[in-house]
């Protein structure tokens, strides 16, 4: 686990995280939608993702894809506190020249697996991140792929869900953020939808930290495995 300091030298904790959002100014913040995700997003960096900033380009890493990438503010300062970029990149988020665009960049940002934002599309480049993994022989690394339960409304999060459960993909960790954004209900909720293809799932109170650190690492073998996070809904 990566230990940052702040100014005062103490490791950064959750406390911190409304200061460090609260450095991110400016138009087209997408507040509401990078809120829902803080809880997640912490508990995942801080106790479950085998990751660091001294382990971007190693191989056995897990792999953490934000596909919910319109909404980066929570992301930004959770990547800060761990030490994948500069406290200082985040006052001038979103400006011309900063490296933290409204959508995160890959390119630019430590730690940033795929540049997203697009809806529908981080939950199919997952299962073909866990397909390469698994070709490559690697069976440590787990992907987790962090979606908003809008982004189910797209087809192509359809076709991932349905090939994922019967080819087996256990590496593959998915946590839908449910604000109540999605225009199509589904019938008996979210979870339902997975567990008709074949994936082990759990629903969970978005913002009670123990019970998503029990939801990400509950057994699932053989089958992928979908968290249901849900959070309040998201106001107009």
């Amino acid at each position: 686990m990566t230990t940052t300091t702040t100014e005062n030298s103490r490791p950064y904790t959750h406390g911190d995280l409304s200061r460090l959002m609260g450095l991110m100014t400016g138009d087209e913040k997408h507040g509401p939608a990078a809120t829902s995700t803080l809880d997640v997003l912490w508990v995942l960096y801080d106790r479950v993702l085998r990751v660091g900033p001294e382990r971007v380009n190693d191989p056995e890493r897990d792999r953490f894809l934000l596909s919910k990438g319109h909404g980066p503010m929570a992301y930004y300062a959770v990547l800060a506190a761990k030490g994948f970029v500069p406290v200082d990149w985040l006052p001038d988020f979103g400006s011309y020249d900063s490296p933290l665009g409204h959508h995160p960049d890959r390119v630019l940002v430590l730690g940033a697996e795929i540049g997203s934002g697009s809806l529908g599309h981080g939950l199919p480049i997952a299962v073909g991140t866990a397909l390469g993994l698994r070709a490559q022989g690697r069976t440590e690394p787990r992907v987790w792929v962090l979606v908003g339960d809008a982004e189910l409304d797209e087809g192509s999060n359809h076709e991932a869900i349905a090939f994922a459960g019967p080819a087996g993909l256990d590496r593959l960790h998915t946590v839908v953020v449910d604000n109540s954004s999605a225009s199509h209900a589904r019938p008996g909720g979210i979870a339902a939808r997975f567990e008709a293809a074949g994936w082990s799932a759990v629903t969970v109170d978005g913002r009670d930290h123990e019970a998503l650190y029990a939801a990400f690492t509950a057994p699932h073998p053989g089958r992928p495995h979908v968290v249901v996070a849900r959070v309040e809904p998201k106001s107009a």
